[in-house]
């Protein structure tokens, strides 16, 4: 689960980013343990966004960040400028 603070005029640039059809569930997609992500916003902060990434599990996540690095962190740089700030918040399991 992540967190962001979108910055001022970005929004639509990070909404077609994050949404569970956009470029970052496109790039999660090429593996077979991602399970999809929902994109929330706050309703006190419209600005805030909450992205909850589901994968079959944490060590599946992992490999594919092993496998995928050099996109992730191009992806990663690509689209820091869209927010003020971002944060992990946790990783949970589904139990």
């Amino acid at each position: 689960m992540w967190e962001f603070e979108v910055r001022e005029g970005c929004e639509t640039a990070f909404l077609e980013a994050y949404a569970s059809d956009g470029i970052w569930a496109r790039l999660f997609r090429k593996s077979p343990e991602f399970l999809g992500v929902e994109l929330v916003q706050s309703v006190k902060r419209p600005m805030r966004y909450f992205t909850l990434d589901a994968w079959t599990s944490r060590r599946a996540f992992e490999d594919f960040r092993l496998a995928y690095c050099e996109s992730y962190e191009t992806l990663d740089v690509k689209l820091a400028g869209l927010t003020e700030w971002e944060r992990q918040i946790g990783a949970f399991p589904s139990e």
